[in-house]
């Protein structure tokens, strides 16, 4: 583990390779708002249908900082100190215990390293085992083979397909859905 010194001082969750810290405004001065101008980064994700701005990002990570039905966070690797990507809990319903996860690697240099898999791995486990959340679940388009492979890593579940849900680059596209049970995650982890 690294030294905790090294580590922001406003580091959230902490893994071997990356942290996750909530955004902040300074992240609009990086490269965060071109992500979401990026045709190829965003081609598996329902972003890049309108124009990012520094000033919607501004106003985005206000809107988050301020909810309590998400938790949006920076992936800041150890190495550098970058800011690669965010990881949500989106969707937070106390009620039925349950939240959906996103995630977006906005920095083509840190795609294939493992930081979605080790970010997604922090937030699951913050999310069962300190909001005491009973399900999380994503969906993903069917050509978003990434994440697909990431679902199954994290040994979810397929759930189900909605036929033509999403509209993208000229095509409809089905809509898979991925699912983990805190009791599932919990097993596997112990």
């Amino acid at each position: 583990m690294p030294d905790q010194k090294v580590l922001c001082r406003n580091s959230f969750l902490i893994g071997k390779n990356i942290y996750l810290r909530p955004l902040n405004e300074r992240d609009a001065d990086s490269n965060y708002p071109s992500w979401l101008n990026d045709k190829e980064v965003c081609s598996g994700n329902s972003h890049h249908l309108f124009p990012n701005t520094k000033k919607s990002t501004i106003e985005y990570i206000s809107a988050v900082s301020n909810s309590r039905d998400c938790i949006v966070l920076a992936i800041i690797t150890h190495d550098g100190n970058q800011h690669v990507g965010n990881i949500a809990l989106q969707s937070i319903n106390f009620v039925y215990r349950s939240a959906e996860f996103a995630i977006l690697i906005g920095e083509r240099s840190a795609w294939g390293k493992g930081y979605g898999e080790e970010a997604l791995s922090l937030i699951i486990d913050h999310g069962f085992n300190t909001l005491n959340l009973h399900r999380i679940y994503c969906g993903t388009f069917e050509n978003n083979h990434g994440m697909q492979k990431l679902a199954v890593k994290l040994q979810m579940t397929a759930v189900g397909r909605q036929r033509q849900a999403a509209f993208k680059n000229g095509e409809y596209l089905d809509v898979l859905q991925y699912d983990l049970l805190k009791s599932e995650f919990n097993m596997k982890a112990g």
